[in-house]
C-alpha cells in the first residue's frame, strides 16, 4: 500500500512539475498526461544535446543523455508498447529501436551498443535473411512487446555519435514529427536561465536577406537572466530592419551548452516574432539554414538566429509574426525592444534596448553583381552548352541574384571544366539538378564518371545523353571526375594459413578513395556471413559465432564502392 502510494505522489508530482512548466510555456502538450519514464537510470540525468538545438544543416531532434563517456548502461522502454522498428545503419543513429506506444506517441533510442539478447537474435535472423549488416525492418506488433522499464538495450556510441551517449526522441506515431519530450513527461533539472550572449541588427532595406545584408554586431552584458547592450543606451536606425540574436542554454550539474526553446521578440510591449522549439517535421529540418544567418554560419562560424523570417522557409515553428518579424523605424520616435529567451523549463532571460527612427541613420545594401534573377517558389532554370541548372520548386528560401562563371578545368583527373554555381554563402532547402558536359576523352570512362566539388568531394553522378548528372545539396564549384579505383582493405588481424582458435573476431579496416562505400561481404566456406561496419574508424569485422567450426576454413571479402570498382581480400584459417 505504501508503494503504491509513493508511486501516485511520484506521478502527481511529475504531473504537477510537467503542468506548470506547459502553463508557462503556452505548449500544444499542455492537457496530455503523460509519464514516460527516463530511458537511463542515471541520476540526475545531464544532457549532451537538447532538442531542437541548432546543428550542421538541422535541428537537433531529440535528447542526448551523457553516459559517463562509457558505453554499456542499459536502456529501459519509457513505457508500454512494441518495438515497431528496428534500425541497423553505418552511419546515422547507428543500432536504433522504435517503440510505439498506446499513448500515440513512438519513442526512438539510437547509437546503441548492442539490443538485449531477445531483439538481437531478431535482428541477426534479420541480416542474415536480408544478406546485409544495414537493415530497416518493421516487425508485427506482436512480435516483440514490452513493458515500461524493460531493458531493450544499451547504450553505445554507433554510427555518426561523437561520443558515448543516447539519442532519444518522442515522435507522433501517425505523423513522424518529433516532439520535445520535455513537454511529455522527461525531466531534466534545470533552475539555470538561458544565456544571451549577443544581439545583430540587420538594415534590409526592403530586400531580400543575403551574404550583403548589412549587419550591426552588438555586445550583450548581463547574467542570472537581465542583459542589456554594453555601453549603448540607444540604436539609431532608419527603414526596414530586422533583428538577430546569439544565445545559448544549460541545464543543472553536467549538462552541455544547449539550444534554447522559445525567442520572444517586441517592439513597444508588442510582439513581432516568436519561434518555439515544441516540434517540427524532419523534411523541414533542413530550413535551419534559413532560420540563421546562413553567410556567418559559413564565414563567422557564429550561429545567429535571426528574428524575421525568409518568405520560403517552411518551418512551422513561428508565431505572433507581424510583417515576417521586419520593422519599419520611419516615424523618428524612441521605441523600445524586447527579447524574451525561454528554456523548456520555463526560465527566462531578458534583454532590453531602446530604438530611435532616425532617417539618418541608414547604410545602403551594396550593389549587387550582375546575374539571373531566380524566384523562390517556383522552378528556376539555368543553360548553356555546357551545363544544364534546375532548382526545384521549394529549392530557394529568398528572390536570388544567381551568378554563373566557367573557369579553367584542373590539371588531373578532370573531364569538364569547372563550373561556379553561385557561391555556397547561399542555402538551400532540396538541392538542385546539376548535369554538366564532360570532354570527348570521358568516353571510355562513361561508367565510372561522377561530379566533384573544388574539394575533390563526390557530389554522386551518372553519365546520361552527353551529360554527367548529380544533385548536390549546396551551390559550389563542380566539375566531371572519374573513379576506376576499386576499395583498399587492409587485414587487422587475419593472414592466409593463420591459426585464430584463440581470436574472437576477424578484423579490416576498409577506405575509398571517391565515390564511396557501396557494400560489402563477407563469405565464410561459400557461406554468407555478418560483416559489422563502424563509419567512424572505418573499422569492419565479423564475430566468429557457432556457425564456424573447429578445422580449416577459407575466408573471402568483398568490397564494393558506388562506381562498381570490386577489391577482393581471401585466405584461409583454422580454428
Amino acid at each position: 500500500m505504501v508503494e503504491k502510494l509513493q508511486k501516485l505522489l511520484g506521478v502527481l508530482t511529475i504531473f504537477i512539475l510537467n503542468t506548470e512548466a506547459s502553463a508557462q510555456l503556452k505548449n500544444s502538450y499542455s492537457t496530455l498526461f503523460t509519464d514516460f519514464k527516463t530511458p537511463l537510470s542515471i541520476n540526475p540525468p545531464a544532457l549532451a544535446g537538447s532538442f531542437g538545438e541548432l546543428r550542421a544543416n538541422h535541428f537537433h531532434s531529440g535528447l542526448d543523455f551523457k553516459t559517463n563517456k562509457q558505453t554499456g548502461y542499459p536502456i529501459f522502454a519509457t513505457e508500454e508498447g512494441y518495438i515497431s522498428r528496428i534500425r541497423v545503419q553505418n552511419s546515422g543513429f547507428g543500432l536504433a529501436l522504435y517503440i510505439n506506444h498506446p499513448n500515440g506517441f513512438t519513442s526512438v533510442y539510437g547509437h546503441l551498443s548492442r539490443f538485449n539478447p531477445k531483439i538481437g537474435q531478431i535482428a541477426k535472423a534479420m541480416q542474415y535473411k536480408n544478406k546485409s549488416y544495414e537493415i530497416d525492418e518493421f516487425p508485427n506488433t506482436d512480435l516483440i512487446t514490452v513493458h515500461k522499464g524493460d531493458i531493450i538495450a544499451y547504450s553505445g556510441n554507433t554510427g555518426s555519435s561523437g561520443g558515448p551517449h543516447l539519442h532519444f526522441e518522442i515522435r507522433d506515431a501517425k505523423t513522424e514529427a518529433t516532439i520535445n519530450p520535455q513537454l511529455l513527461g522527461i525531466q531534466i533539472p534545470d533552475q539555470i536561465p538561458p544565456v544571451i550572449h549577443s544581439m545583430y541588427v540587420y538594415r534590409l532595406n526592403g530586400k531580400p536577406f543575403n551574404e550583403f545584408t548589412p549587419k550591426q554586431y552588438f555586445q550583450v552584458i548581463g547574467n542570472k537572466g537581465n542583459y542589456s547592450l554594453n555601453k549603448v543606451n540607444t540604436i539609431n536606425l532608419s527603414g526596414d530592419v530586422g533583428f538577430g540574436i546569439v544565445t545559448t542554454d544549460k541545464h543543472n550539474g553536467q549538462s552541455g551548452t544547449n539550444g534554447v526553446y522559445m525567442i520572444e521578440l517586441e517592439v513597444d510591449g508588442a510582439p513581432i516574432f516568436a519561434s518555439t522549439l515544441e516540434k517540427f517535421n524532419f523534411e523541414n529540418s533542413r530550413a535551419i539554414n534559413s532560420h540563421l544567418d546562413y553567410p556567418a554560419l559559413l564565414s563567422l562560424k557564429q550561429s545567429i538566429q535571426k528574428s524575421f523570417t525568409d518568405p520560403g522557409n517552411p518551418l512551422q515553428i513561428y508565431s505572433h509574426l507581424i510583417n515576417n518579424g521586419r520593422v519599419s523605424f520611419n516615424d523618428g520616435k524612441l521605441h523600445l525592444v524586447k527579447y524574451t529567451i525561454s528554456d523548456a523549463q520555463g526560465n527566462k532571460s531578458t534583454l532590453t534596448f531602446n530604438v530611435l527612427a532616425n532617417d539618418k541613420a541608414v547604410i545602403p545594401t551594396p550593389k549587387l553583381p550582375l546575374g539571373t534573377s531566380f524566384i523562390y517558389g517556383k522552378v528556376n532554370e539555368f543553360n548553356n552548352d555546357k551545363v544544364k541548372i534546375i532548382l526545384p520548386k521549394g529549392t530557394l528560401y529568398n528572390d536570388l541574384n544567381f551568378v554563373y562563371q566557367k573557369l579553367p578545368k584542373p590539371q588531373s583527373n578532370s573531364f569538364s571544366d569547372i563550373h561556379q554555381i553561385h557561391n555556397e554563402l547561399t542555402p538551400l532547402h532540396t538541392g538542385f539538378e546539376l548535369w554538366i558536359k564532360p570532354d570527348s576523352s570521358l568516353n571510355k570512362f562513361q561508367t565510372k564518371a561522377l561530379i566533384v566539388n573544388m574539394q575533390r568531394v563526390s557530389q554522386g553522378g551518372f553519365f546520361e545523353n552527353g551529360y554527367v548528372k548529380a544533385q548536390p545539396k549546396k551551390f559550389g564549384s563542380f566539375f566531371v571526375a572519374i573513379d576506376s579505383i576499386a576499395p583498399n582493405i587492409v587485414p587487422l588481424n587475419i593472414a592466409n594459413e593463420k591459426n585464430m582458435s584463440q581470436i574472437s573476431k576477424i578484423s579490416f579496416r576498409i577506405s575509398d578513395n571517391l565515390s564511396g562505400i557501396k557494400n560489402f561481404n563477407g563469405y565464410i566456406d561459400g557461406k554468407w556471413i555478418l560483416m559489422e561496419f563502424d563509419a567512424k574508424s572505418a573499422n569492419l569485422w565479423h564475430t566468429f559465432d557457432e556457425q564456424t567450426l573447429p578445422g580449416k576454413h577459407t575466408f573471402e571479402l568483398l568490397v564494393t564502392d558506388l562506381k562498381d570498382n570490386v577489391k577482393t581480400y581471401s585466405a584461409e584459417f583454422y580454428r
